[in-house]
């Protein structure tokens, strides 16, 4: 299928041709026809895949579909979970409307209300927010949703991960005139998307767009065994100075662990900036545009901070620390090999990652390949983790629990002897005199009668 097919206005044919669009991907073919057909969508669609022309495209072809008559309220709204995402998607929206007169503007925390007027004052049709910031506009009667047509949730497993359940939903209440609402996810499972979706949509299309097998090759995976931190750090250098890595994007843990990598590269003159927690959104921009513009080739950064980074040409995403869960690990290695470009994974795994490692294997259904570099080469032999045999040994508590509840159950069977069947059969009379007396005894018989 081509984008041709897909009833788009010209002007938005002319825009995805510029930006060298040629076909679309799996998520794409799937949602921008039931979107435009008027249905809610419950789309599963991880990072990497196309997922925000999937549900920018059908927008913009409402808004041109029916424009405004008057200077009103936005139209569109769609909630991202973090201001770097919502950035994205509005540089997005322009580039893709950037043929059309449709106005797009941002709410974001952490930017002054003055720089918000064009989208506060009902001079855009699409706004692109994060729930905290537009619930407090919303509060304050400074943003009105009554005009809603469209209402797009994008990545709503983070949302309700970063515990903005009830800003979503106040939001919801607040555009109750909508006529339709697209939910993006990168996983359809967990009890609290389940509940949130049945409040937000109504009967939708359920769509699921997990990478085939194809697009997950178009990174190159590697595991680089390490003996220890000092060991690890040189396989670091060494990935970091490789002619072949041109932007690279380093995970950590946590916020200590950056600091301390931080200066150990500064240490070797290595330039890097870097994305944590709590950090001044001047100060984020600033290092998402050096290292966006090639300024500075190295981005150091946490889970948290790196999520709705979005950035075409990173040629390298490296697990400095592994993460937590399997998922996450994709959403990460998601950074690289986007836009149809290959990419690079780099993991470095003390011994106990092993664990981790072996997880994220069974999670992709595909083993992850070890690579060595000839002068850095492992001297620790590297085991696989034993499973740990649960302790069967009680705890006093709980061995005294269990002797009341024998005891319990061994009065109960006291109390009614066990009646066998055989028992109760009719024999007859046991043969000779001495058994007919017994007999006659058990009868209740005496022997003058």
């Amino acid at each position: 299928m081509a984008f041709e097919h897909l009833e788009l206005d010209p002007a938005l044919l002319e825009a995805v041709a510029e930006l060298g669009f040629k076909k679309p991907t799996v998520i794409q073919s799937q949602a921008i026809p039931a979107a435009m057909d008027g249905h809610d969508l419950l789309a599963m669609s991880p990072t990497g895949t196309g997922k925000t022309a999937a549900f920018l495209l059908p927008a913009l072809q409402h808004l041109l579909d029916y424009p405004k008559k008057r200077k009103e309220p936005p139209r569109v709204l769609i909630l991202t979970p973090t201001r770097e995402l919502a950035l994205q998607v509005e540089a997005d929206a322009k580039a893709l409307a950037g043929k059309t007169p449709i106005g797009i503007g941002s709410v974001i925390g952490g930017v002054d209300y003055k720089v918000h007027g064009k989208a506060l004052g009902g001079e855009v049709d699409l706004v692109v927010a994060t729930p905290g910031r537009l619930v407090e506009y919303i509060d304050k009667n400074l943003f009105d949703c009554i005009a809603v047509e469209l209402l797009i949730l994008d990545e709503a497993d983070r949302m309700l991960e970063m515990g903005f359940q009830k800003d979503m939903e106040l939001i919801l209440e607040k555009c109750e005139q909508r006529r339709q609402t697209l939910l993006f996810s990168a996983t359809l499972e967990g009890h609290n998307l389940e509940q949130f979706a049945e409040k937000a949509l109504t009967d939708p299309v359920e769509l699921s767009a997990d990478p085939s097998r194809r697009e997950r090759k178009k990174i190159h995976q590697w595991v680089y065994y390490c003996d220890d931190k000092v060991h690890k750090f040189k396989l670091l250098l060494a990935h970091l100075r490789h002619p072949d890595t041109h932007k690279a994007l380093v995970f950590v843990k946590t916020r200590e662990k950056l600091a301390e990598l931080r200066d150990q590269l500064a240490g070797e003159k290595l330039p890097c900036v870097w994305l944590q927690g709590e950090m001044a959104q001047d100060k984020r921009n600033n290092a998402v545009a050096r290292f966006k513009s090639g300024q500075v080739p190295v981005l150091l950064a946490t889970d948290v901070a790196a999520r709705g980074l979005h950035i075409d040409d990173i040629s390298h995403v490296i697990n400095y620390d592994m993460p937590r869960t399997a998922d996450v690990y994709v959403h990460r290695i998601g950074r690289t090999g986007r836009a149809g470009a290959k990419g690079t994974a780099i993991n470095l795994v003390e011994a106990h990652d092993l664990s981790m490692l072996r997880r994220v294997e069974r999670y992709q259904e595909d083993p992850i390949k070890a690579r060595v570099i000839d002068e850095l080469r492992p001297k620790s032999k590297f085991k696989e983790p034993v499973k740990k045999k649960k302790d069967k040994t009680l705890k006093p508590s709980a061995k005294k629990a269990l002797a009341k509840k024998k005891a319990k159950k061994d009065a109960k069977q006291a109390e009614r002897k066990k009646v066998r069947q055989r028992d109760l059969k009719n024999k007859g009379a046991p043969r000779g005199s001495e058994a007919r007396q017994r007999s006659d005894v058990a009868r209740g018989k005496t022997a003058d009668e």
